[in-house]
């Protein structure tokens, strides 16, 4: 999720939708780096009920280290498009940047006709009519 900051509501939203997304596996801990909004957002995840009590939070540049060195590629694509006008361009184009990142690094393997398939996944992605 993008934010213009990295405040409280901003690490809850993100964790949120983070534990949405992985329901099925809840995290018996949680890596992030030390920024101070993120024991905030997770204690509030806890009083609501959304995340277990044993979670064990670590703060940790260096485990936190492999995750920020794969967004290493992507900065570099990203620096020549600085000064989008609105967070709902920077969100979209960078859902296109991560999308097309996938499909070239194999995170996305569908049998059988490979172009075909990743045409399918562009349309169904960003509503294109094929």
């Amino acid at each position: 999720m993008l934010s213009g900051r990295r405040d409280t509501g901003a690490a809850y939203r993100f964790l949120r939708k983070a534990l949405r997304i992985v329901s099925n596996y809840p995290p018996s801990s949680i890596t992030t780096d030390k920024l101070a909004s993120y024991p905030k957002a997770i204690r509030r995840l806890q009083d609501e009920g959304l995340l277990s009590q044993d979670v064990e939070h670590r703060t940790s540049k260096y485990l936190n280290n492999i995750i920020e060195a794969d967004h290493g590629a992507l900065k570099r694509v990203i620096r020549p498009t600085r000064g989008f006008q609105t967070m709902r361009t920077a969100a979209v184009t960078l859902m296109g940047f991560e999308t097309m990142r996938m499909i070239r690094r194999g995170h996305y393997n569908k049998r059988g006709c490979r172009a075909t398939g990743e045409v399918r996944l562009i349309n169904q992605l960003f509503g294109l009519a094929a």
